[in-house]
């Protein structure tokens, strides 16, 4: 049934409509793409709506089913798994049944069909991850509502794509379109929604890309205030009369380093925690009901702790849900609060209490998704970084070392935006997105501190972000229209060469020579010199296996006879964007390194496999 949706809503007239608008869009590309943005945007943005409004429903029915299972008394703690695991059952029956891309994080999969597949996205994916998150999220999974809104805004793009006959090359903008539209209207955040598809997914910042995605996101913003208008920010932030001074730089620089070590933690986390999941000898549809039973477990377990000790009230307990289920937004937004700060028990037994609740979040998370549950990262790192930045803060205050008219409350929001780009790599997008979330711009420059540091240091420790590390798993690596920027900042002295023979090759040489050569040198081609030692041409592998076939004109051949000169040559103060042009416009495996000073001396030769594995080595380096 889910399936044939799409294809119900497409009459003769429309599917003529589709042909003659994709007709127009290659003929104008760059216009049409920009009104195909907006349309892609307003479809994304009533997606979103619908998909927030589902899930405040299921999430205000689990809050009601949690409190009558448990008692007024909380004396059946013990029934607490049971609704997350019910939302589990359905997501894994949905997820085997009509799409198992929809399990776990969503990005991934958009960045697969991105790199691999030209853009296109089956239309039954983005239908069954929204339906799953629906499940997993808002019966208590701790997962994020990004993920989700994400692949279904791409999954519009996409679909919009295909139907208009759009050409190949410019399907992945208008999937950005909709994953940039996504993030807008579910976040009301624009500039971060623009951000998120040109860092994250495309790795493209050319105005070709760029204009179309913020149609996108405009427009998405713009319906969504019209449907649900939302002045606040979703996190509101006040610090009154906080002042960011050069004293408190050192706090700042360490609590990055600090969010970078919990990202590998926690990306490092869930790549076991999908490892775990996937060598379980159980159904696959069960998979997602073990996930939600050790989450339910320690839901358990901290719901008896909040009841039995002093927890802080910076831990909002009048929710009978646990404070780390679904997005923890409500925690997120008691960290927030500098007010919460200055009770009386605040101190060591919170600095205790938040790092409980810290990786009580990191691996609530890596069972929900790890398990194959629907639901996206974003909102679990923000949690985990305002747990990371409270906590810090925390300390920091005990021990004097915050300024007056200071707060834990402005570590707490620095530690998401850090612990978000040391995930996602992307620091840019965890800049805007935290601002835009809080509308707070005193705080804007210890953000722009701390997530530069975190990224940086997560790299270090760490090949690749939350999103590209399942891929690479899988034998994907992630380069687009980007890498011809990079590649022309990479030189021909950084690539491995292919030594020349000890001795020279004349045009005037018989062939048995080079077949001599071959044979003790492994050379793949042979560069032809004259007498004075300067280039004259190649004979390549393919044209000596040619001649072989006829091993009784061997002896009577010369190298002339095969010499190719119509072969490029190259410099070492080349880049490898040139390289690559040349070894595409040339069927051959390897070309001639020239000296530098004129003279047309051959160097080295430049193998096609060295300038693949430099390729592949810059991107993993990018």
């Amino acid at each position: 049934m889910i399936p044939a949706v799409s294809s119900v809503l497409m009459t003769t007239n429309t599917k003529k409509l589709f042909r003659k608008l994709g007709g127009w869009v290659h003929d104008h590309p760059d216009g049409w793409l920009n009104l195909i943005g907006a349309v892609i945007g307003v479809l994304t943005a009533i997606a979103a709506i619908g998909f927030a409004w589902a899930l405040g429903n299921v999430e205000f029915l689990t809050e009601d089913l949690q409190g009558t299972l448990q008692g007024e008394d909380g004396s059946r703690l013990w029934l607490i798994p049971l609704v997350p695991m019910g939302g589990a059952l359905i997501t894994g029956i949905l997820v085997f049944r009509f799409a198992p891309k929809a399990a776990g994080h969503g990005v991934p999969h958009v960045l697969d069909a991105i790199v691999r597949k030209g853009g296109k996205i089956p239309v039954v994916n983005g239908v069954v991850k929204v339906i799953t998150a629906i499940c997993t999220v808002g019966s208590g999974g701790s997962a994020g509502a990004e993920g989700p809104i994400v692949q279904a805004g791409s999954v519009i793009g996409s679909a919009m794509a295909q139907r208009l006959g759009i050409e190949r090359r410019h399907i992945p903008t208008l999937v950005g379109c909709g994953a940039a539209a996504g993030i807008s209207s579910i976040f009301h955040a624009p500039i971060a929604g623009v951000f998120f598809a040109l860092e994250i997914l495309l790795r493209d910042f050319s105005l070709k890309a760029f204009s179309p995605i913020v149609m996108a996101s405009v427009f998405a913003m713009a319906f969504t205030q019209v449907v649900l208008p939302a002045e606040d920010a979703i996190f509101a932030y006040e610090l009154v009369g906080y002042l960011f001074t050069a004293a408190e730089l050192p706090n700042y620089v360490v609590l990055g380093v600090i969010c970078a070590g919990v990202s590998w933690i926690f990306v490092a986390s869930l790549e076991i925690g999908e490892s775990f999941f996937s060598r379980l000898r159980i159904h696959p549809i069960l998979l997602p009901v073990a996930g939600a039973l050790v989450l339910g477990m320690l839901g358990m377990l901290s719901q008896r702790a909040c009841a039995s000790l002093d927890t802080s009230s910076l831990v909002p307990t009048e929710s009978p849900v646990p404070v780390f289920f679904g997005n923890g937004y409500a925690m997120i937004q008691s960290l927030l609060s500098p007010a919460h700060y200055t009770a009386s028990d605040v101190g060591w037994t919170a600095v205790i209490t938040l790092t409980v609740l810290l990786f009580a979040k990191i691996v609530a998370t890596c069972s929900t998704l790890g398990s194959g549950g629907s639901g996206g990262v974003f909102a679990p790192s923000l949690f985990i970084g305002a747990t990371v930045g409270g906590t810090y803060g925390l300390i920091l205050e005990m021990l004097g070392l915050v300024p007056e008219g200071g707060s834990p409350a402005s570590y707490a929001l620095v530690g998401m935006a850090a612990v978000v780009a040391g995930t996602t790599f992307a620091p840019m997008t965890a800049i805007l997105m935290l601002f835009e979330l809080t509308h707070e711009p005193r705080v804007l420059a210890p953000i722009m501190l701390a997530a530069i540091i975190s990224t940086m240091f997560a790299r270090m420790w760490m090949p690749d972000s939350i999103y590209t590390a399942k891929l690479r798993r899988a034998g994907v690596r992630i380069g687009t229209s980007r890498d011809l920027g990079i590649l022309r900042h990479v030189p021909v002295a950084s690539v491995k060469y292919a030594a020349l023979p000890n001795e020279p090759v004349y045009a005037s040489d018989p062939l048995s020579k080079l077949i001599t050569l071959h044979a003790h040198h492994n050379v793949p081609d042979f560069p032809v010199i004259d007498h004075e030692g300067r280039y004259l041409g190649m004979v390549t592998g393919h044209d000596m296996r040619a001649a072989l076939i006829d091993r009784e004109a061997i002896p009577l051949l010369l190298v002339a006879e095969l010499m190719r000169t119509d072969i490029p040559t190259i410099t070492a103060d080349e880049h490898l964007d040139t390289v690559m042009e040349k070894f595409t416009k040339s069927d051959v495996s390897s070309l001639c390194l020239l000296d530098q000073f004129g003279q047309m001396n051959p160097v080295a030769l430049i193998t096609r496999e060295h300038v693949m594995m430099r390729y592949h080595q810059v991107l993993d380096e990018g």
